[in-house]
């Protein structure tokens, strides 16, 4: 709908179109799906090297047709990844570290929306585990060719995290305390969903922006992103959350109203290509549209609740995987 009514209004977020990224290497979380594949192919038809990470292999397969269709030299490829299998994570990710030359844009675009409260393969409440979690493991495995690219190639990588306004909707009592806290089954589906968009924001400002990037001396840039509410097959998950007619009613409003996917992957093309973030020092920015900077929620300025979610998943992932999991970020490819 929103696309139909920018064609007659001009309303709506600005396109972003990139061009010229020969060279370039981009990995995408969710690629070959939705908002991922529409970055993904974006990046492809740019000239850009993209490496899509999904589960199922059909969708890989699927998308890697349809960009070739349009750009038959395009270099694309895919990669399976469970992200709420912390130990598969580390495997393919460490993995793309040591097989890759470089790597420019790293996107965080995969995740479970608003759906019913589980487990992953780790143990950990599925939605935190797959949308930021798996998320935060490979960000650490990927960092030190980040800071390869940055160092030795004269690259300034970027990574965006495709966030949401909805994490205004985390619970107000998050501490980010415990594996026990997390795993709260008395907590909704919005909240579930909501409190991993507010663990990304923070992970980009003061978990990469304020402590990794500034204690390294990296030139590097971590922002997060909100695409708007996109009409993609996520959608259909509101039925899973909310049986019955509420979440029937729910996924009409979203299909309806919501933008088509091209729409929402501007924000995340903008934040990986547009030198004004870099221009006027705006790294671990938060972005509803593009070049649009957005008014983060409390909690997601709350600079000591980054830093418990950092030290927390951090915890977890050698808790699940060993005392040796973690790469040191101040590790050099």
């Amino acid at each position: 709908m929103q696309s139909v009514l920018q064609s007659i209004t001009g309303l709506g977020p600005t396109p972003v179109h990139p061009s010229n990224l020969d060279g370039k290497v981009a990995i995408v979380t969710g690629g070959a799906l939705g908002i991922g594949f529409e970055v993904s192919r974006a990046l492809a038809n740019a000239g850009c090297r993209v490496i899509m990470v999904n589960r199922k292999e059909e969708q890989g397969d699927d998308a890697i047709s349809t960009i070739k269709s349009e750009s038959p030299n395009a270099q694309v490829e895919w990669k399976g990844c469970d992200l709420g299998s912390l130990k598969e994570v580390r495997e393919v990710f460490s993995d793309l570290r040591n097989s890759l030359d470089r790597l420019d844009y790293l996107v965080l675009s995969a995740g479970i929306n608003t759906n019913q409260y589980g487990l992953d393969a780790d143990g950990i409440d599925r939605h935190f585990g797959v949308n930021f979690l798996g998320h935060f493991y490979a960000v650490n495995q990927l960092w030190p060719l980040l800071r390869k690219t940055d160092k030795e190639l004269g690259g300034k990588p970027r990574v965006v995290f495709e966030a949401s306004e909805m994490h205004r909707g985390a619970p107000k009592n998050v501490h980010f305390a415990s594996l026990e806290e997390i795993n709260d089954e008395k907590l909704g589906p919005t909240e579930l969903y909501a409190r991993t968009k507010l663990a990304m924001i923070l992970f980009a400002k003061y978990g990469l922006a304020g402590k990794v990037i500034k204690e390294n001396g990296d030139g590097i840039i971590a922002v997060s992103v909100h695409p708007g509410a996109v009409n993609t097959a996520m959608q259909q998950q509101w039925k899973d959350a909310y049986p019955g007619i509420t979440g029937k009613l729910l996924t009409w409003a979203m299909l309806s109203f919501g933008r088509d996917v091209e729409q929402g992957s501007y924000s995340a093309l903008w934040a990986l290509t547009s030198p004004k973030i870099e221009e006027e020092n705006m790294n671990g920015w938060y972005f509803n549209d593009p070049d649009t900077p957005g008014k983060e929620s409390a909690q997601a300025s709350d600079e000591k609740l980054g830093t418990a979610l950092f030290d927390l998943s951090e915890r977890i992932i050698k808790e699940k995987v060993g005392e040796d999991a973690l790469v040191d970020w101040k590790e050099c490819a």
